[in-house]
């Protein structure tokens, strides 16, 4: 039987522990990071229930106590590069999941780095020590049960699954420790009476494909009985980038909808500039009151990385969906850019005379890069509480 080598390593509370390791004042107290929606919380906080995306009224009432401070984003991607230069020295198979987590394939090292155990023990050790941050990991057969793994070893904590131990481990969980299973399949599962992984793997497929989808049912299934093909890739480029924005309760305005839309696609054009990437499909995704989530999608006839081009299909899809929006109560609005690809690899558009809107673009993205992101912007976002775009995780 295959040997459990893929480590899943995840940051604890990344936001909170980079607040909490730059001011010694917030150590061992409850921290908020976002003061209008929950960015992160520190586990002395969620210890009293706040949870990341709560509406910061709601996590003050939960945590009076609670010390809320303003996100500092340069500072969280300094300690992301820092830990992830950790990941490469520990090993060439990295890959990235996120800001704050990432699969390190540690299989054939065992001669000059020792055990994967080891390696994982030391790689805990080498990110508390040099760059201050507690992180937990998960060590496994798959991708699936090394990440599932790290999740029941929060925080700060080292678990391993052995490759003849796992279905004893993973058929107890809960049936939300399963990848793709949220709010709205886990209650479609608990109205049959489904409530641990052990329950799912013991129907026929055929029956989850029946009640949840075919494509939703077999990823299931395939899960509750631990098998996850899966390699951990390196070198791979994310397919999409997006940003959202949190509403809270408040009723907003078609004006401030827009505004947000704008600030939204203005920041995602300059991240796929610098990047050098284009992209073809533009998606708004949202939520509602009721925690329900809707999207709206258009893909283009030609790459691009223009942000007027951007955000009129972004405008566009905005007012397609104002229906919805006015009648179910909008509680967040995101940009997503797919359809990635390279901009050296695509052919130009004609007529050439749009060149001139790139390189106004790359004007504007100049001027940022030199005196800060706030040094120019749109009239339509000026005076206006842009609020904090958060990067979605990459696919």
């Amino acid at each position: 039987m295959d040997e459990a080598t893929i480590l899943h390593a995840d940051l604890d509370a990344f936001y909170a522990s980079v607040e909490q390791r730059d001011d010694p004042r917030l150590r061992s107290r409850p921290v908020i990071v976002g003061s209008g929606v929950v960015l992160a919380a520190s586990y002395e906080a969620k210890a009293y229930g706040v949870r990341t995306a709560m509406s910061g009224g709601q996590a003050r009432r939960l945590c009076p106590q609670a010390i809320v401070v303003e996100p500092r984003m340069p500072a969280y991607t300094e300690a992301s590069k820092a830990v992830f230069a950790v990941f490469r020295h520990t090993t060439p198979l990295v890959e990235g999941i996120s800001i704050d987590e990432a699969f390190l394939d540690v299989g054939g090292l065992r001669k000059i780095s020792g055990s994967p155990v080891d390696i994982a023990a030391r790689l805990r050790s080498a990110i508390a020590e040099e760059i201050g941050l507690p992180i937990t990991v998960g060590v496994a057969r798959t991708k699936f049960l090394a990440k599932v793994a790290s999740g029941v070893a929060k925080p700060d904590g080292l678990l391993v699954v052995p490759p003849d131990g796992e279905l004893d481990f993973l058929h107890p969980l809960p049936v939300r420790r399963l990848w793709g299973v949220g709010p709205v399949t886990a209650e479609k599962l608990g109205h049959r009476g489904i409530t641990t992984v052990g329950e799912v793997a013991a129907l026929p497929e055929g029956l989850l494909v029946a009640m949840l989808g075919g494509a939703s049912g077999r990823h299931l299934h395939a899960l509750a009985l631990g098998r996850d093909p899966r390699p951990v890739r390196t070198g791979v480029r994310r397919r999409s980038m997006g940003a959202q924005r949190a509403l809270g309760h408040r009723d907003r305005s078609a004006g401030e909808l827009d505004a947000i839309v704008v600030g939204l696609a203005d920041r995602l054009g300059g991240r796929l500039r610098t990047a050098g990437r284009v992209c073809r499909t533009v998606t708004l995704r949202l939520r509602f009151d009721d925690f329900t989530r809707a999207t709206r999608s258009h893909t283009l006839a030609q790459a691009t990385a223009e942000t007027p081009a951007i955000l009129q299909v972004a405008r566009d899809l905005l007012a397609a969906s104002g229906p919805i929006i006015w009648s179910r109560g909008l509680t967040l609005i995101g940009v997503t850019l797919g359809n990635l690809h390279d901009d050296g690899a695509v052919q130009l558009p004609l007529p050439f005379g749009r060149a001139a809107a790139g390189a106004l673009d790359g004007a504007v993205d100049d001027v940022r890069d030199r005196f800060g992101s706030a040094a120019i912007t749109r009239a339509v976002l000026l005076g206006r509480d842009q609020g904090v775009a958060v990067p979605l995780l990459p696919d």
